[in-house]
């Protein structure tokens, strides 16, 4: 089984029941941060693009974790540069391992830039990552994007039961949108994400399953911050 808790925005920890862990885009100064949550663990970091709000507490993390950061190339270089030496560089349908876990880049539709100082560095392209599990079963992680019609070809290739899909509108798809990629994707469950952070981000679980609700056998799955799921 799969523990999951959402840490607020695009941030998560995934958790097997044999103790392995991910985080997954960890911003923890995010307004719906668990104020009493702490990581106990963190075997990886995945990272799906460079902007602040999906990875200004990997560093710190990964020095204090010892954790492998999986990211595309140009992430990873410059976290090296910053004194992380546990990253994996990798790019757009490759396969990484951390631990138990299976890590497919994926195509995403965003942009990807990292503030350093008073500098704007190009962060490569922005990801979406397919996570394979040890009972077989897979989830799709997508990122900041918009919809593609290559969805079509991630489920076709990796059959996810589970997607984590952005919904708060402005910078990422809004419900309209993940609502096509959940009629694409076609997963058991749909775990919004990027959603009421901030006044802009208009968009909520409510609307996306009132548009997929002629969609059989898809679920809005809906969390709250700090409060562990099963799957």
């Amino acid at each position: 089984m799969l523990q999951i808790t959402w840490l607020g925005h695009g941030s998560f920890q995934l958790a097997l029941d044999s103790g392995e862990t991910l985080l997954l885009d960890p911003w923890f100064d995010n307004p719906k941060f668990p104020k009493d949550f702490t990581v106990k663990r963190a075997d990886g970091i995945l990272v799906t693009h460079g902007h602040f709000d999906h990875m200004a507490s990997v560093i710190p993390l990964a020095k204090a974790h010892n954790s492998t950061v999986v990211a595309i190339y140009e992430i990873a270089t410059w976290l090296g540069s910053k004194g992380v030496t546990t990253s994996v560089g990798m790019n757009k349908g490759g396969t990484a391992r951390v631990g138990p876990f299976s890590v497919t880049m994926t195509h995403a539709l965003h942009s990807s830039s990292i503030q350093d100082g008073d500098q704007l560095i190009y962060a490569g392209e922005a990801a979406g990552f397919v996570i394979g599990l040890p009972d077989g079963r897979s989830l799709y992680f997508s990122g900041d994007t918009t919809v593609f019609g290559d969805m079509r070809l991630i489920a076709e290739l990796y059959q996810p039961e589970l997607a984590f899909l952005p919904i708060g509108d402005l910078y990422t798809m809004s419900p309209r949108e993940a609502a096509l990629a959940c009629r694409m994707i076609r997963p058991k469950k749909v775990i919004p994400m990027h959603w009421g952070t901030f006044p802009p981000l208009t968009g909520t679980p409510a609307d996306l399953a009132d548009r997929i609700k002629d969609l059989p056998g898809t679920e809005v799955w809906p969390l709250e911050p700090g409060v562990t799921v099963t799957w």
